[in-house]
């Protein structure tokens, strides 16, 4: 008889649950089961048990060392001794070459500071030697600059002076290169002079500044050959603006001095006469070829001219037949139509005739008033308004001189040297 709490696990068939019993079919108590093991303690067994004695061979052919191996050390995986030397110098080199350019540059630097100063002195002297309105430009050349002045001599010095005046003018520049400069100090502070044993130099005298100061922006100055300067532009006179055209010439006055000199000079009053300053022949006031032909074309002009004896005078024509033109206008055609009355005509000095006769000239078109405002404006005044003159300065010491002057694109060019020369002293 089964109790209700039992289960024939024989007869279900399957088996019985860990933990749980087995009934057997008569009924009677099954046996005592033990539990069953803990499974982490068996993987436990099967570790080595402790050594309470000394290791054996065995033991030490499994994998811990005896005390006569090495201890173990990562393996080394470089590629030989020759590479690790290469490498281990590199830093070394590295470094004495940035030791190298640090020093470098100091000892640029500093030479570069002493030679700045160097040339503050100097521009700053010759401003106050020069009497300059502005400090020129100072350069030494060579390198390094600290060699030069504990040898107290310089291998060149370059100087560039900007807007030095020179009396009506202003020079636009001044360039001057000096070598073997001798100088005179203990140091880039106390630099007290220098001795040029050689200086060239050029100064330059731009058209720009003489239409500016000569010109009073009415007159413009060009080149007109190696030794000419030609001015053009205009002239007030009497109210009247007169075409004005000068030829001027530029020379050396002696060994320190340039001079522009005009030599041509002439004033277009529009295009009727033309006006030369002087007393000569060819100067005066003369019409124009154009003005000269349109005369003889229109009778009545023409006829007022020949009625004045003096200028029948000056041509040369006999009164006899001057007398029979005045009647006949064939004839009068046929006396002035030639192109040797024309000729004459141009070259008849106006200013006298002019003067004894002022209504001759309105009849010609031309102002009395100019006539006399141009005969007492002389021909010194008006050369003066384009000529100018400077000279060099004479050193206390030594020598200075022109080599050259020439008429250039720009301006007038000359060129300067000099030998033993003192600064600053």
């Amino acid at each position: 008889m089964r109790t209700p709490h039992h289960i024939d696990t024989h007869r279900s068939g399957r088996s019985p649950a860990p933990g749980e019993h087995r009934v057997p079919s008569d009924g009677t108590p099954p046996p005592e089961v033990p539990l069953r093991r803990n499974p982490y303690d068996e993987l436990a067994a099967l570790a080595d048990p402790p050594h309470d004695g000394p290791r054996t061979a065995r033991d030490r052919s499994e994998g811990e060392p005896s005390d006569d191996e090495e201890p173990w050390s990562p393996p080394n995986h470089r590629r030989g001794s020759r590479r690790r030397n290469r490498a281990t110098g590199l830093p070394t080199v590295f470094k004495c070459a940035v030791w190298l350019l640090t020093v470098t540059c100091l000892v640029t630097l500093a030479d570069r500071w002493a030679a700045l100063y160097a040339e503050h002195k100097a521009s700053q002297k010759l401003k106050d030697q020069l009497d300059l309105a502005a400090a020129p430009e100072v350069r030494i050349g060579g390198f390094p600059f600290l060699t030069q002045l504990a040898a107290q001599r310089l291998d060149s010095v370059s100087v560039t002076v900007p807007d030095v005046a020179a009396r009506r003018v202003t020079l636009t520049r001044i360039t001057a290169t000096a070598r073997d400069v001798r100088i005179d100090g203990d140091g880039p502070t106390s630099i007290r002079g220098a001795l040029v044993r050689q200086l060239r130099g050029r100064v330059q005298l731009s058209f720009a500044d003489m239409n500016r100061e000569l010109g009073a922006s009415q007159v413009s100055f060009s080149s007109n050959g190696a030794d000419r300067v030609l001015a053009r532009g205009a002239l007030p006179v009497a109210g009247h603006d007169l075409r004005v055209r000068a030829d001027a010439h530029i020379r050396r006055e002696g060994d320190r001095g340039i001079a522009l000199s005009v030599d041509g000079m002439r004033l277009d009053i529009g295009h009727l006469a033309t006006y030369r300053p002087g007393t000569r022949a060819s100067e005066g006031l003369h019409l124009t070829p154009a003005s000269a032909r349109l005369l003889t074309r229109e009778g009545e002009k023409i006829r007022a001219f020949l009625s004045v004896p003096a200028i029948v005078h000056r041509l040369g024509v006999p009164d006899s037949v001057v007398r029979a033109a005045l009647r006949d206008d064939d004839k009068l055609h046929r006396l002035t139509g030639t192109p040797r009355f024309v000729h004459d005509l141009m070259s008849l000095n106006l200013v006298d005739v002019a003067l004894a006769h002022p209504g001759l000239l309105k009849r010609v078109g031309l102002d009395p008033s100019l006539l006399t405002a141009l005969t007492r404006l002389t021909r010194p005044q008006i050369a003066d308004r384009f000529s100018f003159s400077f000279q060099l300065p004479k050193p206390r010491s030594g020598d200075v001189r022109l080599l050259d002057v020439a008429v250039e694109k720009d301006g007038i060019r000359a060129d300067v040297t000099g030998t033993g020369l003192l600064v600053g002293h």
